[in-house]
């Protein structure tokens, strides 16, 4: 064989019945059955979801305990504001007076972004789980060591101060761009400070209400302490300033705006930027949670106002649009823009480049400053909040359409700080999508309601509803918002959910509006219009989607309960304070309607059982009816039975009398009286059935009658070849005689069955040697010799009866038999199919099932002081809405064939 030859190896082929194909499933279980069963396992029968993240959260539960159920009237919309501001305040002031007994300076211990830098827990800058990829500032120092002359606010708020740091929260900062153009509302959120002390205090408005945050002076710097630098980097310094290496090393790496590593004003010694940014990342929990955003929803957060997402291409009448509202900017709308939101859908990031737009960045929050009109010419300023970076196309810094004039008339002024103009129409082509915020003055009243509703997979109007009455024709804004989860983010679970609703008049069949929906803005829905005095009904949709990758609260406890315990209490904290709105408290009437339905279901549930004893007491009354019959037939039986067997003895005497006296009966004479006796019997036993017949008991079947005797049975049907000649000819036999041969007989079958059995059973060996087999008879069976003689027949053995009409009724049924017997009207049931073999597809659904739980809130806005919303729950008995989809024809706009 030469290197390389591989020899031919023959395989012997596997046995073809060793290794058979599987087999086809076939699904022993109707189509509709098994979808049926399918959805009963993706569906919780019992949903629900945390309330509370902390045990024993008295604070939660107390704040819940004080919301106001039942019917709600409105309050000044700036009274939740005024009453924040006033706590926000008296807070502020004891600290500094605590501060200066003891001569201290403030530090937040909640949030002490110092030691929780530098102890490397990161909780004041990630979530509940760590972030490779977050920031990462290299030292923390307070304003007197950042700044040379600190000072809060210099000459106002202006947009022109905002500067982005390391973090995405343009939508915030652009936000707050939008907010300085409107005077004093910077003010209106930083209400109480003392820079002495280190203390500054703010408001936030969430879910419908104002809350305070207090902060210390501590800001995160992007540069090392000099002792905590890279020796290489102190070394370097020291080479180029030996004398006073330290010195410069602060003053060029830590010192001034430029030194933060957040968000900076552009003046130097201007603080109020930073500190407000981080009074926000506090009240959310930390700085990674106020990462990507939308303009509208910071605008909300620092107004109280409400937001509507608006696309470009839904604007119906452009006209309209730029008149009745973007010249409306800072006096009843606050508007912020951006666009590229679409520009990854085919999978390309080459439409996205800077260039594409001339250099309007997709997905970055641009803020609109001011809206003028001027000889014709529509132009809106926009601010970007990097601080850089503008528009490159008409009236551009450096464009064409710039005169003089133009500078003069729109007080502009070259410089690439992020400001820049922009035409109408290309506002209108480059920008995708808009955040409006509609503000509100001292004259409107908000009324306010939450609850909790189940949230089906399929869509569908829930039955809980709101109710609003109006008492006069006012302007109203309605707004359906579920809970802001940034503020407990890592806890929000695996469910989204998008909000909708429709307005409806009481007593009217069609509705007044539905909300048209935001896309991205998922927080809340709203509709803007003006209704005359009356009740209106708002209907509930909500949808929602399951990330099935995403943890749940359950799991986030127990992988954090050990390790970051102080960051779960935080964030605990505000999940609970959030879901606290939620909770279903039941008014009185409420009460007394469930407790009256209650007392209707004990009753209907005590008539189903006074019903289903009554039935069974009625099964067993017929059936003892019956049994009764039955023995008293069975009675009758016996006495005839005896009777014939007495009168069989009688006449056998004077036979055997006869037989000694050799004074013999003929066979046919013998025969004959055989055949009368057996057909009397007969004809007897017919008269009894068709008396009990008559009297309306069940007639016994043929099968019940009694039988002749066993030996005659055998005689005829089976006559032994073993019986002496004398008897086959002469037919005579005397009562000894056939039953000795009756009992030859039956020993010598039984010894022929068991020899016949014997030698079917098939042989069996051990260690090569055959097994003896006994041919002995069973124990518990007795000889042939000693059994009973026939003439002792019984009519109570199981087997006299397997034929009869009464066998039904051998045994008294039980419980679960008479539950089995189905009712006279009922309709029958279907015959349970077995469960498809194999593993079941559907365990992964049946042990975790669909269970989406949201809590809404309707916040209603209006100019009528006897405004009120009260929530309106379903009754069990009554049916729930059709789908709003052109799916169930639900939308009242079409009905039948197109009438």
């Amino acid at each position: 064989m030469e290197a390389g030859d591989v020899p031919d190896i023959e395989e012997t082929p596997a046995d073809a019945q060793s290794t058979p194909e599987p087999a086809t499933k076939v699904r022993k279980q109707l189509p509709q059955r098994y979808v049926d069963a399918f959805w009963d396992k993706f569906t919780t029968k019992f949903p629900g979801k945390v309330h509370s993240i902390l045990p024993s959260d008295i604070y939660a539960k107390s704040k819940a305990s004080k919301t106001k159920k039942g019917i709600i009237t409105g309050q000044r919309t700036v009274k939740s504001y005024d009453q924040a501001a006033s706590e926000c305040k008296h807070a502020v002031d004891k600290i500094v007076k605590e501060c200066k007994r003891v001569n201290h300076r403030y530090r937040d211990p909640h949030f002490d972004i110092e030691w929780d830098l530098k102890q490397n827990h990161r909780d004041c800058l990630d979530g509940l789980e760590y972030n490779e990829d977050g920031p990462a500032p290299r030292s923390v120092k307070r304003i007197p060591d950042i700044f040379d002359k600190p000072v809060f606010l210099q000459e106002g708020a202006t947009a022109s101060d905002v500067r982005q740091g390391f973090t995405g929260d343009c939508w915030f900062l652009a936000a707050l761009c939008t907010l300085c153009n409107k005077r004093d509302l910077i003010e209106r959120v930083c209400v109480a400070r003392d820079e002495s002390v280190g203390v500054y205090g703010f408001v936030f408005h969430r879910d419908g209400e104002w809350f305070q945050t207090i902060i210390d002076d501590k800001l995160y710097l992007t540069a090392s302490d000099w002792w905590e630098s890279a020796d290489e980097e102190k070394r370097t310094f020291e080479m180029v300033n030996r004398q006073e290496a330290e010195e410069m090393y602060r003053r060029a790496n830590q010192t001034g705006s430029k030194a933060l590593y957040f968000a900076q004003c552009a003046n130097e010694n201007e603080t109020w930027l930073p500190l407000l940014e981080k009074a926000f990342a506090k009240a959310h929990g930390d700085f990674s949670a106020i990462e990507g955003g939308f303009t509208g929803e910071a605008i909300e957060d620092l107004t109280g106002g409400v937001t509507t997402e608006l696309f470009t291409t839904d604007i119906m009448d452009k006209e309209k649009f730029w008149t009745d509202e973007i010249m409306k900017v800072n006096e009843e709308f606050l508007f912020g823009c951006a666009t590229g939101v679409f520009d990854k859908w085919q999978g390309s990031d080459m439409a996205s480049r800077t260039g594409a737009r001339n250099d309007i960045h997709r997905l970055h929050a641009y803020s609109i400053m001011e809206a003028k009109e001027i000889k014709g010419q529509r132009l809106v300023k926009l601010r970007n909040p990097w601080g850089e970076g503008e528009w490159r196309g008409a009236w551009s810094d450096g464009s064409e359409q710039w005169t003089p004039e133009w500078m003069t008339l729109l007080n502009h002024r070259f410089g690439d700080d992020g400001m820049f103009w922009i035409s109408y129409e290309d506002l209108l082509r480059r920008y995708q999508s808009f955040d409006r915020t509609r503000l509100f003055g001292p004259g409107w009243r908000i009324t306010q309601q939450w609850t909790e509703i189940d949230v089906p997979w399929t869509a569908d109007y829930n039955d809980t509803k709101f109710s609003v009455t109006l008492t006069k024709r006012s302007p109203i804004v309605i707004v359906l918002s579920q809970l802001d989860d940034r503020y407990f983010k890592g806890l929000e679970g695996q469910y989204t959910f998008q909000l909708h609703f429709r307005l409806e008049k009481d007593g009217e069949d069609d509705y007044i509006v539905r909300s048209h929906g935001n896309y991205s803005m998922s927080r809340s829905v709203s509709t803007d219009l003006e209704l005359d005095p009356g009740t209106y009904s708002i209907l509930m949709k909500v949808t929602a989607k399951r990330y099935q990758y995403l943890p749940i609260p359950e799991d986030i406890i127990r992988s954090n309960v050990k390790n970051k315990q102080n960051k779960l209490i935080q964030v605990g904290l505000s999940y609970d304070l959030a879901h606290a709105k939620g909770d279903i408290i039941e008014t009185e009437e409420e009460k007394t309607a469930r407790q009256r339905l209650e007392e209707k279901k004990k009753a209907t549930e005590r008539k189903k059982q006074r019903e289903a004893k009554s039935k069974i007491n009625r099964r067993k009354w017929e059936y003892g009816k019956r049994e009764k019959a039955r023995e008293k037939r069975h009675n009758k039986k016996r006495e005839a039975y005896e009777r014939k067997k007495a009168e069989a003895q009688k006449g056998a005497q004077p036979a055997e009398a006869d037989a000694a006296g050799d004074t013999a009966t003929s066979p046919a004479a013998n025969d004959a009286a055989v055949a009368a006796g057996g057909q009397g019997e007969i004809e007897e036993q017919a008269a009894v059935g068709a008396a009990e017949d008559t009297t309306g008991e069940p007639a016994p079947a043929p099968a019940s009658l009694p039988s002749p005797p066993a030996d005659k049975q055998a005689e005829e049907t089976n006559p032994s070849n073993d019986a002496p000649p004398e008897s086959k000819s002469s037919g005579v036999q005397t009562e000894e005689t056939q039953q000795a041969l009756s009992a030859k007989d039956s020993a010598t079958q039984s010894a022929k069955l068991t020899e016949s059995n014997l030698q079917s059973i098939p042989q069996v060996t051990i260690n090569g040697d055959p097994v003896p087999i006994s041919t002995a008879a069973p124990a518990s069976v007795a000889p042939p010799s000693t059994l009973a003689p026939n003439d002792d027949y019984q009519y109570d053995s199981d087997a006299s009866y397997t034929t009869s009409i009464d066998s039904v009724l051998d045994f008294y049924p039980t419980a679960d038999e008479y539950a089995a017997v189905p009712d006279d009207d009922a309709e029958p049931e279907e015959e349970e199919l077995p469960a498809p073999e194999g593993d079941d597809p559907d365990a992964e659904f049946e042990n975790d099932p669909w269970n989406a739980v949201c809590v809404v809130g309707l916040k209603v806005y209006s100019k009528d002081e006897g405004c009120c919303v009260q929530i309106v729950r379903p009754r069990e008995e009554e049916e729930a809405l059709d789908l709003d989809d052109a799916s169930k024809g639900a939308s009242g706009e079409v009905e039948g064939n197109g009438k």
